[in-house]
């Protein structure tokens, strides 16, 4: 598992529905040994990088109630998301909007353009 830097990323909030991935290191040789150009793998659909930070999930609308009786909350729920801290996620390129901050690379992307999940603990 791969974990983010506290002091790092403690500043960052994702919102909503987003994932903050790190993408991991573009092959840099074929599996028979063979070097890969520069650029190839930016021509890739899918990546696969880690996750380091998540927004609190799907918002759920909030009831009307017209009861005076009750007290106001105006607390918003979410429905939680299935991408966690330090988990290694496959995701669709085309969708992700990537970012630069403190001279690292990441991807922002919505938690539906993630294909797959790798966690090192059982589901």
């Amino acid at each position: 598992m791969y974990y983010a830097d506290g002091n790092k990323l403690k500043k960052i909030i994702i919102l909503g529905d987003k994932v903050l991935i790190k993408p991991t290191k573009p092959e840099e040789r074929t599996k028979s040994g063979l070097y890969l150009p520069p650029g190839v793998a930016d021509q890739e659909k899918v990546l696969k990088g880690y996750v380091m930070k998540t927004g609190p999930g799907y918002i759920l609308p909030v009831p009307i109630e017209e009861e005076s009786w009750k007290p106001q909350e105006e607390q918003i729920k979410y429905i939680p998301l299935q991408a966690q801290e330090g988990d290694l996620a496959l995701f669709l390129v085309n969708s992700a909007t990537e970012i630069k901050y403190e001279g690292e690379k990441y991807f922002i992307i919505a938690h539906n353009s993630i294909l797959m999940l790798e966690r090192e603990e059982d589901l």
